[in-house]
Formats: C-alpha cells, sequence, structure tokens
C-alpha cells in the first residue's frame, strides 16, 4: 500500500526530502480510478478522506497511520476519480473534526472554494 520507503522516512524527518511530492497528497492510480493518499497529521486521533466520490461523509474512507511513528497518514481508495474534489476530515486530539485542504495537491478549486482536486501531472517534455 505505501510507496514511502525507509529512506524516504529518514529524509522525511530529517527535513531534507526533496521528491515529497511523489509520495504525500493523492496520487492516483491510473484510468481504472483510485488513489493513494497520505498526509501528514502526527497529533491526529483519526483521518479520513471525504470528497465528491462518497458524498462529503466522513467516516467512510479512513487512513491508518504507519507503524514507524512519523506522524503519517496513509491508505487507498478505489471510487477515487481524476478531477473529483477532496479534503482530508482530521479529528483533532481534542475531538474536534476539521477538514483540511491537501497541502500537496497538484489541484485545487478556485477561490473562495477551498477543496483539493484529485490529479496527476502526466505532462511529457
Amino acid at each position: 500500500m505505501t510507496t514511502l520507503t525507509d529512506q524516504d522516512i529518514y529524509l522525511f524527518r530529517e527535513g531534507t526530502h526533496a521528491g515529497l511530492h511523489r509520495s504525500l497528497g493523492c496520487q492516483l492510480a491510473g484510468d481504472a480510478g483510485g488513489a493513494r493518499f497520505a498526509v501528514w497529521a502526527p497529533n491526529a486521533r483519526a483521518v479520513h478522506v471525504v470528497g465528491d466520490w462518497n458524498g462529503w461523509r466522513p467516516g467512510e474512507d479512513e487512513l491508518q497511520p504507519r507503524w514507524d511513528h512519523s506522524g503519517i497518514w496513509e491508505g487507498e481508495v478505489a471510487a477515487v476519480k481524476r478531477g473529483q474534489a477532496y479534503k482530508y476530515a482530521i479529528t483533532t486530539a481534542q475531538g474536534r473534526v476539521e477538514q483540511r485542504a491537501d497541502p500537496f495537491a497538484f489541484h485545487n478549486e478556485a477561490p473562495p472554494a477551498t477543496a483539493s482536486r484529485a490529479w496527476s501531472l502526466e505532462y511529457e517534455w
């Protein structure tokens, strides 16, 4: 499920990882649909992905914390398609649920909307 290696986590913790955009955020699986999500939320009790495919209902697409205590939560969501809007529904340490945009998103809604969009970088040079 994860694309983060031990070396990725080492560089992440060190603060020198220059390619996190390839591992964190929404990574689309391809034409068949689906995506892998990863977000850093070190003090969260729970993290879910909410979006167009699940009616923005928290609780349906849950991410799991990594075993290495890096604070990264990750998981796969089969129903995601390119262009769909999404956010992370993060349950804080105090128990509040806050919806947050993806800091590693490749595409976002135009203001005043604030959701991220499932997207990929496919430009051929």
